[in-house]
C-alpha cells in the first residue's frame, strides 16, 4: 500500500534520535552543531569604540562654536585610555580605539583640514557634526551575560569569530553520525575500472556520500553483490552504524533481496512504497536497537530526491539543527504531469526582483538521468491531486545547489 509523501516526511521524522555530544576546540567545530547557549563574557564592545580615523572631541565645545582643535594627542587601537586634558583640544584616535576621557564625539579626518605652526598642529572642523557620531558605544551588540549564539545553530564562519571574541575555546557540538552508504547489484563496477557493455560504474554512493559531507558527516561507501549471504553478512557486520543508506535492490525484481533480508535480521519495517515519482519503491524501517535503514531506489535520481527529502531533513533533526522553513519557487512555464503520484520535479531557479525564484525545467528524460541534475538546482514538489500546474504557481522546492 502506497503512503503519501506527508504521511512518509511524519514518519521519517518521528524516529528522530539523539547521537549524542562531544566537546571540540571551537576552531575545529565549524560546519557543527552547537549544543549549549554562548553567552557573552563581557560587554560587546567592552567599551566605547572609535569608528573612524579622525579626531576626538567634546561635543559642548563645539556646540559653542569652536571649529578649530589642537592636538594633545593620539589614542591608538590597543593602547591604553588616555584623557584629555583641555576640552579646547582634541586627540586624534583610530579606528578600533578605546574613546579618550573628556571626549565624546568622532569627526573622521576626511571631514578635518590639517594646519601646523611650530610643531602644533590644528584641525579645521569643515562639515556638520552631530553628538557621539561614529562611536560605537559599549554594550550595544550585547551585554555581559546576554545569549550570542543560542543551541541549534549551525557553527558557521560568523559563529566561530564570536566564539574566538567571547573567549570560547571549548564548544559542545552534535556528535557526527556514523553512517553507512551501501551500493548494491552486479552491474556495479569501481570507478576506477573500464565497465563492459552491460556494466555502470559506482555513483549512487559517492553522490549520497557528497550530499552528507554537507552536514560534516562522513559516511563510508560498500558495494555488495545481488546475493542474499552477502547482503546479509555485510549488514552484520554494520549494526554499530546509526544510519545505513541502501541504493538498489528495494522494489519488485527477482534479484531485489533487500526487504526480505531486513526482514529476517529483525528490521522494523516503517513503510514501503510511496505515493511518489522518482523514488516510489523507498523503503523504510529501523532496528530497535541498532541503525535507522533508508533504502532508497537504484535510479541516481530517484536516491538523490529521496536524500534531499527525506534523509538529509532527518540527520538535521537527529543533530537538533533547526532547520529553516522550506522555501517556495514560481513556476516559470506551465508543467503537465498525468499520474497521481507527488512529483520531484528537477528545476533552475532564477532569482528576480523582489527576492522571488522563479522555476524552470532543464530537459529530463527519468529517473535514470543523472546528467539532468547538472542543469537543475533542486527540485519543485507538485502534488498529486493535480495534473496541470500553471505558470506562476508557487510550490515548495528543496535546493541541493545554492
Amino acid at each position: 500500500m502506497l503512503i503519501d509523501v506527508t504521511a512518509a516526511y511524519a514518519a521519517v521524522m518521528s524516529t528522530v534520535r539523539d547521537f549524542g555530544m562531544e566537546q571540540l576546540p571551537f576552531t575545529a567545530a565549524t560546519g557543527r552543531i552547537l549544543r549549549e547557549p554562548v553567552l557573552s563574557d563581557r560587554d560587546f564592545p567592552p567599551y566605547d569604540r572609535a569608528m573612524m580615523d579622525g579626531i576626538a572631541i567634546d561635543y559642548e565645545t563645539y556646540a559653542k562654536g569652536q571649529t578649530v582643535f589642537g592636538v594633545e594627542d593620539m589614542q591608538a587601537a590597543g593602547m591604553p585610555r588616555k584623557q584629555l586634558g583641555n576640552t579646547a583640544n582634541c586627540m586624534e584616535v583610530m579606528t578600533g580605539a578605546i574613546m579618550p576621557e573628556m571626549t565624546d564625539t568622532v569627526i573622521q579626518y576626511e571631514h578635518l583640514t590639517v594646519s601646523e605652526h611650530e610643531g602644533f598642529r590644528r584641525f579645521t572642523i569643515n562639515a556638520a557634526v552631530a553628538k557621539g557620531q561614529h562611536i560605537h558605544r559599549q554594550g550595544t551588540d550585547a551585554a555581559a551575560g546576554q545569549l550570542v549564539i543560542p543551541a541549534g545553530t549551525w557553527l558557521t564562519a560568523a559563529e566561530i569569530g564570536v566564539l574566538a571574541s567571547v573567549g570560547k575555546t571549548m564548544v559542545n557540538v552534535s556528535r557526527l553520525p556514523k553512517v553507512a552508504v551501501i551500493a548494491t547489484g552486479d552491474e556495479l563496477v569501481p570507478v576506477g575500472d573500464t565497465p563492459d557493455i552491460h556494466q555502470v560504474r559506482i555513483s549512487n554512493s559517492y553522490s549520497l556520500a557528497a550530499a552528507l559531507k554537507e552536514l560534516g558527516i562522513e559516511a563510508t561507501c560498500y558495494h555488495v553483490e545481488d546475493n542474499e549471504a552477502a547482503i546479509q553478512a555485510l549488514f552484520t557486520s554494520l549494526k554499530t552504524m546509526d544510519a545505513w543508506i541502501c541504493t538498489g535492490a528495494v522494489s519488485a525484481g527477482k534479484y531485489d533481496y533487500l526487504p526480505h533480508v531486513l526482514e529476517q535480521m529483525g528490521m522494523q519495517q516503517v513503510f514501503h512504497k510511496v505515493q511518489q515519482r522518482p523514488g516510489k519503491p523507498f523503503l523504510f524501517g529501523k532496528f530497535e536497537e541498532g541503525p535507522v535503514v533508508f533504502a532508497l531506489p537504484g535510479n541516481p535520481v530517484s536516491g538523490f530526491m529521496c536524500c534531499y527529502r527525506y534523509v538529509l531533513p532527518w540527520l538535521r533533526a537527529c543533530m537538533q539543527y533547526d532547520a529553516p522553513p522550506v522555501p517556495h519557487a514560481v513556476l516559470g512555464a506551465d508543467v503537465n504531469f498525468a499520474s497521481p503520484l507527488t512529483y520531484f520535479m528537477p528545476v533552475r531557479l532564477h532569482p528576480v526582483a523582489g527576492g522571488q525564484l522563479v522555476a524552470l525545467p532543464p530537459p529530463y528524460h527519468g529517473s535514470g538521468d543523472l546528467a539532468a541534475l547538472l542543469q537543475a538546482d533542486g527540485f519543485l514538489e507538485l502534488p498529486p491531486e493535480q495534473r496541470v500546474f500553471a505558470k506562476g504557481s508557487s510550490y515548495p522546492v528543496w535546493r541541493f545547489r545554492q
